[in-house]
């Protein structure tokens, strides 16, 4: 995979990133892809004052999928917004979403008291002034890690390995997710692989403008996996912007040594068994599943261009009802919505996947994307699952 140009000259003024803007499409507060991408890019060089609605962009990669010029408009807008806090200092709100793991290894060993401290309305009134929506419930800490929980379960061993990079949602909020993956991985004689030495792969550095911390996040990340991938050992993610970053934002926001072959051996979670599928050599001792599931593709995921693997490989389990919601963005963008001034935008740009989902009344939804999941479940009522869970049950299902 190459690196992307980022030459604005490319860019021919279709609007086709605005009309594929969820942001734009809900708010003008937002200036939109083409003025704040590849339009203000030619004079940043000559007056750097020129950003006046770049905190406003989510970073969900649609203007990039929409581009008929292939320019990296996200990207601009994301080394942009890295370039413009060198000069202006970050608020108290963008220091902790940037730095949520960092947070998340702090609570994580007190995790009951924090999340009691977190449902305590004194923390709730702070919280809302530092600048986090009261409207949304903040995810709560699991109990143990999924790195304590992966430590603690004992594999069988087999020749075919897989690294799994869980990211910090996974690993302080969802490992029972994490433990989904490592048991269906299990079931198709693979043994799973956790590194020494992961780190945040940097997403919410790079969208709240701390662009030089992420590179380092990126070095510790390569550093720590390039042994497995020399020995031929793919990278798997079951989260949709980690797989982004490993993939994509790497290359396109960072100068780092073997970043190509990274990207090359790093597979989302679905994509990785449908690969299996095409090669004969996934298995296909799956219980039928009983009832009505609605899948929503996340942004970060289309984005890779892999199509919806999560719903071909669904689909390979007997009796599943599973419908594309094909609905559009949800919203929500990592933790966009979560915060005060866009809460409001996050929930209109949703909006459409919300009815959609309603009016189909599923017993579950099923999402790759973890911000997805938890938007998704908390506008609509709905339960959100990830595909691995699903895989799980019915692998489980199919045993004597």
């Amino acid at each position: 995979m190459k690196k992307a140009h980022n030459d604005p000259d490319s860019c021919i003024a279709c609007t086709s990133c605005v009309a594929y803007c969820p942001v734009s499409a809900v708010t003008r507060k937002y200036a939109g892809p083409k003025m704040m991408g590849p339009a203000l890019e030619r004079f940043r060089g000559v007056d750097p004052n020129t950003e006046f609605s770049l905190e406003y962009c989510s970073n969900c990669k649609n203007c990039d999928i929409s581009c008929p010029s292939g320019v990296p408009i996200s990207t601009l807008n994301m080394l942009a917004k890295s370039k413009m806090y060198k000069s202006k200092r970050h608020s108290l709100l963008e220091w902790i979403l940037a730095h949520s793991d960092i947070v998340s290894k702090l609570a994580s060993p007190i995790a009951s008291l924090a999340n009691f401290g977190m449902a305590n309305p004194v923390t709730q009134w702070i919280l809302k002034k530092v600048g986090v929506t009261d409207e949304m419930k903040l995810p709560s800490y699991a109990g143990k890690t999924f790195t304590r929980q992966f430590r603690d379960f004992r594999q069988h061993s087999f020749p075919d390995k897989v690294v799994f990079f869980p990211g910090c949602y996974i690993n302080y909020y969802e490992p029972d997710i994490g433990m989904d993956f490592v048991a269906v991985m299990q079931e198709n004689h693979f043994e799973v692989v956790l590194p020494e030495g992961l780190d945040c792969c940097g997403s919410p550095l790079v969208i709240q403008g701390y662009l030089d911390e992420a590179v380092g996040k990126g070095r510790d990340n390569i550093a720590s996996l390039k042994a497995w991938i020399d020995r031929g050992v793919p990278v798997i993610t079951c989260c949709t912007s980690c797989g982004l970053m490993l993939k994509m934002e790497y290359q396109e926001l960072m100068e780092l040594e073997y970043m190509d072959k990274l990207a090359e051996n790093t597979y989302d979670s679905s994509e990785f068994l449908l690969e299996l599928h095409d090669q004969g050599r996934l298995n296909l001792e799956l219980a039928p599943l009983t009832g009505r599931y609605i899948y929503h593709s996340p942004c970060h995921l289309r984005a890779q261009g892999i199509g919806r693997p999560s719903l071909e490989v669904l689909n390979l389990i007997p009796g599943i009802g599973i419908e594309d919601a094909d609905a559009g963005c949800c919203g929500q963008s990592g933790t966009y919505g979560f915060q005060v001034d866009r809460h409001e935008i996050a929930m209109a740009i949703g909006e459409p996947v919300f009815q959609r989902i309603k009016e189909y009344e599923p017993d579950a939804i099923v999402s790759d994307c973890s911000g997805c999941r938890m938007q998704l479940s908390q506008a609509t009522g709905f339960p959100a699952l990830h595909p691995m869970t699903l895989m799980r049950r019915s692998y489980e299902a199919a045993k004597p």
